[in-house]
């Protein structure tokens, strides 16, 4: 059993779907497969982008007998708004509005440049942009490239017939991307649109997403667990979009599990 692992199991926190303060493991005993994700404030990109994700696989994961809990950084409000954005599920996710298991998981915290006379928070936004520019960020800029010039090994986010809205662009329709390049892969623009969805929709709900704004740059992990507790693959974030070892496919680690 990995150190991690002991860890997580001893952790309790409070779960979205009904403000129960319960072990994090909590319904996961018989569970041959268990993945474990450490997401940053809820209100960022990348857990966002996450969530998705695992929505768009989740019959995959299913079919693996794959259980999941997620713990974010916020708190229930900001858990209820996320699950309702996303569609993950709020018996899955748990709260901790201190990022205290990403401390103590030794999980990176991202730049932490100290400015004298700003607040934490101040500080913590000073810290994020500078990481968006890729600075303590590695590989932050080529992923927001990758956004707008498309990528071939990774799927296509949007059908024709969906309707794209609440951006600042005008609404549109799906079937706008393959005058961009065609369909069945992620076309140019295509998730730099779905990222402009998201961050529309955190800075909409500012207050709710980001209750407290000292923790912007922490960073989280993703853990993969067997039915004794042993790891079978761990992918701790070291910049900002950079949630998985192989973005274009985020869960390809699954690949592996046979």
């Amino acid at each position: 059993m990995s150190d991690t692992y002991s860890i997580l199991s001893q952790t309790q926190r409070l779960r979205v779907s009904d403000r129960e303060t319960l072990p994090v493991f909590s319904g996961c005993e018989s569970a041959n497969r268990l993945l474990i994700l450490i997401w940053s404030q809820l209100g960022d990109f990348d857990s966002l982008e996450y969530a998705l994700v695992i929505q768009r696989e989740l019959a995959q994961l299913e079919a693996q007998g794959i259980t999941i809990r997620a713990i974010g950084i916020g708190d229930r409000e900001s858990g209820q708004k996320f699950c309702e954005y996303t569609g993950f599920s709020s018996e899955w996710l748990f709260v901790d509005p201190k990022a205290e298991i990403h401390q103590e998981l030794e999980l990176y915290r991202g730049l932490s440049v100290k400015v004298p006379l700003l607040s934490a928070g101040q500080n913590a936004w000073l810290n994020l942009m500078l990481m968006c520019a890729g600075i303590g960020s590695p590989g932050t800029l080529g992923e927001v490239f990758r956004g707008y010039k498309g990528d071939r090994q990774a799927p296509q986010l949007f059908e024709d017939q969906d309707v794209i809205q609440n951006t600042p662009l005008p609404t549109m329709k799906g079937s706008f991307f393959k005058f961009a390049g065609g369909k069945g892969f992620q076309r140019p623009f295509e998730l730099a649109t779905l990222r402009l969805q998201n961050m529309t929709e955190v800075l909409s709900n500012w207050q709710t997403y980001v209750p407290n704004p000292a923790y912007l740059t922490q960073r989280g992990a993703t853990f993969l667990f067997d039915s004794e507790g042993k790891l079978f693959y761990e992918h701790r974030d070291r910049a900002i979009l950079g949630f998985a070892e192989n973005m274009s496919c985020p869960l390809s680690f699954l690949a592996d599990l046979g």
